[in-house]
């Protein structure tokens, strides 16, 4: 394969916590593992979010200066750009446009000479601005609510439109999901398998990370596609089916009316702050490591969808040598499932599956590492984003 220089965006700077930068950084380490010339670019057209103050910041230092930080941890120190864009914040303070990162002479040197850039969840909010680079390929990491908002939003077809190929990581077609008139070809979030360490100690307890809800729920044809919350609301009870295992959940407290601390409790699922027990990259990694295993929902939509979405963060405990049980998105086909990998769709599925991993840990911990250096091996799944054109292969 041609070694080329490509552009990674992603949303890293945007939202400054640990396993939104895995999201993204294992994009780069795959493809500097190819030995492509790569760069990370952000440019997303958005006001950036300040973790300390949990909404919008005054300025962007704070998340420019975590960038840094990420890119310099993983050998990517002279070799990212962020842009905030212009800004009037509460009260009709002016904020311009300001570049982070890379020389302006470097930064057009290597934006003019790419030769693909790979826009990750709309990390380029204007693909416009990037169109004269020769191919600009557009991963959605959303399914199901992209593909809805696409054919429900002019502006954000546009947006798809500007792109040379689309990938998804809604691998199957499902008459579920609609029709956009677009070739979505098949993505699954890479995984940099050697980052992370099975060696390490645990506890004996169930985690995973979530947010309750992300966004406001989408309608098609007459149906609600919603959030975690919805799904969670299914599984009130787990914990009583299955004690004395623990289940512990990195989501933070008073999120979502619908699940009140309190009630959640009392149910017994042992909560914790994410923002304590993993804010960073660093953090993240170790307590994914230091679980049992993985046991988590899905977004409503996905679970409605069947489109085999599959969530990065439990390919990362698949690498971890973590056995994971996950709701059902369709993922059945594309993935080998009942040994380090257990789906359920309803509450006693999800106990069974459970138990099943704790009769046999070792089992299922070396599967799951297994899965996850056979399936989403970050440097195998990078060539997907360069083969599609005869011309980059």
């Amino acid at each position: 394969m041609t070694k080329l220089r490509v552009i990674v965006s992603g949303l890293i700077a945007q939202y400054p916590i640990g396993g939104v930068t895995w999201d993204y950084v294992q994009y780069l380490l795959g493809l500097v593992a190819e030995g492509h010339d790569v760069y990370y670019l952000e440019d997303s057209e958005q006001w950036p979010y300040d973790p300390r103050e949990r909404g919008s910041g005054t300025d962007a230092r704070y998340n420019a200066d975590y960038l840094a930080r990420a890119m310099a941890r993983f050998g990517m120190g002279e070799r990212w750009a962020y842009r905030l864009p212009e800004h009037t914040l509460p009260g009709g303070v002016q904020r311009p446009e300001v570049w982070y990162g890379l020389s302006p002479e470097r930064r057009r040197e290597v934006i003019e000479t790419a030769d693909l850039l790979i826009n990750v969840s709309s990390g380029i909010g204007n693909p416009g601005r990037y169109r004269d680079i020769p191919a600009l390929v557009y991963v959605d990491t959303d399914p199901v609510f992209t593909q809805i908002r696409v054919v429900q939003d002019p502006q954000l077809r546009a947006h798809v439109d500007a792109h040379d190929a689309l990938f998804s990581y809604g691998e199957c077609r499902s008459d579920l999901v609609p029709d956009t008139g677009h070739t979505w070809r098949p993505m699954r979030k890479p995984i940099a398998v050697s980052e992370w360490d099975p060696s390490r100690p645990h506890r004996d307890v169930f985690t995973t990370v979530m947010n309750w809800t992300s966004y406001s729920d989408v309608r098609w044809q007459g149906c609600s596609y919603g959030q975690k919350d919805e799904e969670f609301s299914k599984f009130l009870d787990l914990p009583s089916r299955v004690a004395p295992s623990v289940l512990e959940l990195a989501a933070g407290t008073g999120r979502t009316r619908r699940l009140p601390a309190e009630q959640l409790e009392a149910r017994g699922w042992r909560l914790v702050d994410p923002a304590r027990v993993c804010p960073a990259v660093e953090s993240y990694r170790r307590y994914i490591e230091s679980s049992l295993a993985e046991w988590s929902v899905a977004k409503q939509g996905y679970v409605l969808g069947q489109s085999g979405w599959f969530s990065g963060r439990t390919a990362c405990y698949l690498a971890a040598g973590r056995p994971v049980v996950v709701q059902d998105t369709g993922f059945a086909p594309l993935l080998p499932c009942g040994v380090g990998l257990l789906r359920f769709r309803d509450v006693e599925e999800a106990a069974e599956a459970i138990r099943e991993v704790e009769l046999d840990w070792q089992r299922h911990a070396r599967a799951a590492r297994e899965i996850a250096e056979e399936y989403f091996d970050a440097r195998k799944l990078v060539r997907r984003l360069i083969g599609w054109n005869p011309q980059t292969r």
